[in-house]
């Protein structure tokens, strides 16, 4: 049966992976002339089938934890996975990290082509932003998410990390390191975390505590991220802080950032202990 946790990841995964399988249909809805099929077909291979759905579970289950939860949280969940998705398509262009596999199979560009891969890309991104104005919510919540969602995928978010990541003339030390990844990957993870939070209608506090507890589990997860990849590269690639100050160093930040998350997550008592766990997941998975 697994832990708790990886009974909820995957619950948090089938759910998700039904959600995108409706929202990505091939049918237009409402407003829309008409959805061409390739450049459906490229989105649905883009974000379908594949993935921990590490990001969708947060949300979900911060929403759980401050007590809300349905479709509404659901479709958000989606809506992050439609970024995340969108971001790894544009990733693996050429003009970015110019990668031919992902998850075991030709990335999209390789099994369309790039301008497909490009517009699939795109439309990944618009369409997050659709879902989660659509949301049966409420509509402070509606647009109190979707401002949430654009910062954290935006230019002083995921996007702006991803362009200080490709600077070539940077000066890479471990405070500049952790900002660039604050960014690029922290979040998106302190906003699933942050939009469960919304959906409950919690107040400000618990909000902070949320996006908080967020940017810490991002932090651990790209640090283990990194340890993996100089454990099956070497020093190969961007610089990290795996690479900075090598492996071991990496694994005490780990256990500092999840001793930060389990902190915040304390006062829930036994309510936390998915989220707990996939703390702890992230651990293990770096020794």
């Amino acid at each position: 049966m697994g832990t708790l946790f990886q009974q909820r990841l995957e619950a948090a995964a089938l759910t998700t992976e039904s959600a995108l399988e409706r929202l990505l249909s091939r049918d237009p809805v409402p407003g829309e002339e008409a959805r061409p099929a390739r450049l459906v077909d490229a989105m649905r291979y883009a974000v379908l089938g594949g993935g921990k759905r590490l990001r969708p579970f947060l949300l979900i289950e911060c929403a759980r934890l401050l007590g809300a939860e349905g479709r509404a949280v659901v479709d958000a969940a989606a809506a992050l996975e439609c970024i995340h998705a969108y971001s790894l398509v544009h990733d693996d262009l050429p003009a970015m990290d110019d990668d031919d596999v992902r998850r075991g199979r030709p990335t999209v560009h390789k099994a369309f082509d790039e301008a497909t891969a490009i517009l699939a890309g795109d439309a990944l991104l618009t369409i997050a932003f659709d879902i989660a104005a659509s949301a049966d919510a409420a509509p402070a919540v509606r647009v109190e998410l979707v401002a949430a969602l654009a910062r954290a995928a935006g230019v002083g978010g995921m996007a702006g990390g991803q362009m200080l990541d490709l600077a070539e003339d940077a000066t890479w030390d471990e405070a500049a390191l952790r900002a660039m990844q604050a960014m690029k990957t922290g979040a998106l993870f302190a906003f699933a975390a942050e939009a469960g939070a919304l959906f409950a209608s919690a107040p400000a506090v618990e909000r902070d505590r949320m996006r908080r507890f967020g940017r810490h589990f991002g932090a651990a997860f790209q640090l283990a991220d990194d340890i993996d990849d100089v454990i099956r590269d070497g020093a190969a690639g961007r610089p990290s802080l795996a690479t900075l100050l090598g492996p071991e160093a990496a694994r005490a930040m780990i256990g500092q950032e999840a001793d930060a998350a389990l902190a915040l997550l304390a006062p829930f008592g036994e309510r936390a202990d998915p989220l707990a766990g996939a703390v702890r997941f992230m651990v293990a998975s770096a020794r």
